[in-house]
């Protein structure tokens, strides 16, 4: 069994890492509201992009088992069963299909050091694959396989700008191994802020009660009408197991970065070097710590002073810190209004480039 610890976790929840190995991997712990999170999330500037024309979804209601049934025989030929060999460990996920050129959206995570890939459809003999593109700060990769003859499946990209929670969540894939396993539940949240592979924050992640286990990360999260909605990666677990509180990364967070991933190109993100976390009292977000020579550190913050304001944006809590500096690019120029001691003053900080892994 192959664990995954870190004691530097502030939460007193344990995220299980989803995809690894079909056994429950103790992921490090959540950023939620009152816990100290780094202020780097992970989006980049929005590049939207088109799901196939072939994949349109007509729709359907989830509300009934016929529905789901139904939905289920239209999209599960999209959704595969992901098999990584690391020497000799092996390890498994999930993933789908998001164009007709045999390109596979999974986490990031799932592929992590693998030597080999390979992907089983519903049907057939594996097929290799390979890693076209992947990011850590998103948990996000992209396969590629030459598909022959194989008719493909691609499934149709929706949107999670406007998600409710309530709305029922879909979510497809391969628990301990079991393939082509569907469990249903609602979105139970969104805008939730997660730990990212390497110790940045993933913003905006959906949270379901849909069941998600060891096995399902990099498998879809539907919408009723069978649009993906989000890629499933985390849960939250006393036991390392489901317990009714899974995360999915925002399908908007990867239609960001799709056209990088195929294209294989490094995906730089801005730098503000800070952890911060939430006041006692008031609005704002409190320094607790910031990164020696990094850009916040180089523009004289310190840590006790309270961030008010991003390039103009009202900080109400730290998470809106992230989503104000990662709107950005590394090499923009941003104002933060802080407050130190009874006074308020203003930071012009020079944004970097995200290092590999986060303090």
């Amino acid at each position: 069994m192959v664990r995954m610890n870190s004691d530097r976790r502030k939460s007193n929840f344990v995220a299980a890492m989803l995809g690894a190995l079909a056994v429950a991997i103790p992921f490090s712990g959540l950023a939620l509201a009152g816990v100290f999170d780094s202020e780097d999330g992970t989006q980049t500037t929005t590049v939207t992009a088109e799901p196939p024309a072939s994949s349109t979804a007509p729709v359907t209601s989830a509300r009934t088992a016929t529905d789901v049934s139904a939905l289920y025989a239209r999209v599960s030929p999209g959704v595969v069963s992901v098999e990584t060999l690391s020497g000799t460990n092996g390890g498994s996920g999930s993933g789908f299909v998001v164009d007709d050129e045999g390109h596979i959206l999974t986490n990031e995570h799932v592929v992590e050091g693998a030597e080999s890939v390979r992907v089983r459809f519903p049907e057939g003999e594996p097929i290799s694959a390979r890693v076209v593109g992947a990011d850590a700060s998103s948990d996000l990769a992209l396969l590629k396989i030459d598909a022959g003859d194989r008719k493909l499946t691609p499934l149709a990209l929706g949107s999670s700008e406007s998600l409710k929670v309530g709305q029922p969540a879909i979510a497809i894939g391969s628990p301990y191994r079991l393939q082509g396993t569907l469990t249903t539940g609602v979105i139970s949240a969104v805008g939730r802020p997660i730990e990212a592979p390497n110790d940045f924050t993933i913003d905006d992640a959906i949270q379901t009660d849909a069941a998600i286990n060891p096995g399902n990360s990099g498998g879809p999260l539907l919408d009723a009408a069978g649009r993906v909605i989000g890629i499933n990666a985390q849960i939250a677990s006393s036991s390392g197991a489901n317990d009714g509180v899974g995360f999915a990364i925002a399908i908007d967070t990867a239609k960001e970065i799709l056209p990088a991933l195929k294209s294989g190109k490094e995906i730089k993100r801005p730098f503000l070097g800070v952890t911060t976390g939430d006041p006692r009292t008031g609005t704002g977000a409190v320094v607790a710590d910031v990164v020696a020579g990094g850009p916040a550190g180089d523009a004289g913050l310190r840590p006790g002073d309270r961030i008010l304001a991003v390039a103009e944006q009202k900080v109400t809590q730290s998470a809106d810190i992230s989503r104000a500096v990662t709107a950005r690019k590394p090499g923009d120029k941003v104002q933060l209004r802080i407050r130190r001691g009874g006074d308020e003053r203003t930071l012009s900080v020079t944004l970097g480039t995200r290092p590999d892994r986060g303090a």
